[in-house]
């Protein structure tokens, strides 16, 4: 990993014996509000990070050490500007800086390795838009979610509307864009928004497990299962079987399979590299 990129609004913390990277957003007076630098500072760490062969996951989540609340992060900084040379009271200005913003969390959302959401506090607005491209999400059972836009008249702009609809459908969607509700981390798996609830105090320990699982995992595999997943899914099912087939024909050049496949006839546990 680069040790060179400096960054103002995210740290990156890597962890070898699991094989995994953390990127955490470093904004705790803030509850890790989101300015476009935040999220274009996340893009660019991952982009640092994807090319690192070292580094088989990634858990995004909010700095461990808080000044106020917990929080993955409370959305958008709305005492924010789009950008130092956008005028925002031209509605073109607008438009880019909102383009920036889902350039941004697009990006993100194509970063090609594991991607976990571990979210513990408040993950609200934007914040939750971060969360819908991740790959997975870990809660501890103090977090809350929520759309709370309209309550400050605006909505869920950063691909909220969009992402949310194809996880949890119109009428839940509705609701809680509607009405700004806040929804606790249990409702939120109830809803399978959450992969995986957790108690507050196992919660950093769980983080770490599982973030180690998927770092010592088969990586080519990983790969191509988020590539089919993210993909295969938005083109028709015939389409998307074509996914798999060249996934397959791609995976099976891996090493992995070979040491996966070896261990499974050996009845031992496989060790993979990555390769």
């Amino acid at each position: 990993m680069s040790e060179e990129k400096k960054f103002e609004h995210v740290k990156i913390e890597k962890v070898d014996e699991g094989n995994y990277a953390v990127v955490s957003i470093n904004r705790p007076d803030k509850l890790n509000a989101l300015q476009n630098q935040t999220l274009r500072e996340i893009a660019e760490a991952l982009e640092t990070i994807e090319i690192d062969e070292k580094v088989r996951c990634v858990i995004l989540r909010g700095v461990k050490e808080y000044t106020k609340k917990p929080a993955f992060s409370a959305g958008a900084d709305l005492s924010a500007r789009g950008g130092p040379k956008l005028n925002m009271e031209n509605i073109r200005h607008r438009s880019h800086a909102m383009y920036l913003r889902h350039k941004y969390y697009d990006l993100i959302e194509e970063f090609p390795k594991p991607l976990i959401a571990a979210v513990d506090g408040y993950a609200l607005g934007g914040g939750l838009e971060l969360v819908l491209v991740c790959d997975l999400v870990i809660a501890s059972k103090k977090s809350e979610f929520g759309f709370p836009e309209i309550r400050r008249g605006i909505f869920p702009g950063n691909g909220g509307t969009q992402r949310m609809i194809r996880n949890l459908g119109k009428m839940r969607v509705n609701r809680m864009m509607y009405f700004g509700e806040h929804f606790t981390a249990e409702e939120m798996y109830s809803m399978g928004l959450v992969s995986f609830l957790v108690d507050d105090d196992k919660f950093e320990e769980f983080v770490h497990e599982k973030a180690s699982w998927l770092g010592n995992a088969a990586t080519n595999a990983l790969f191509v299962i988020k590539k089919c997943i993210q993909y295969g899914t938005q083109v028709p099912l015939n389409v998307g079987l074509q996914f798999e087939h060249w996934a397959y024909a791609l995976n099976t050049t891996s090493k992995d399979v070979i040491e996966g496949v070896g261990a499974f006839l050996q009845k031992r546990e496989p060790k993979f590299q990555g390769k």
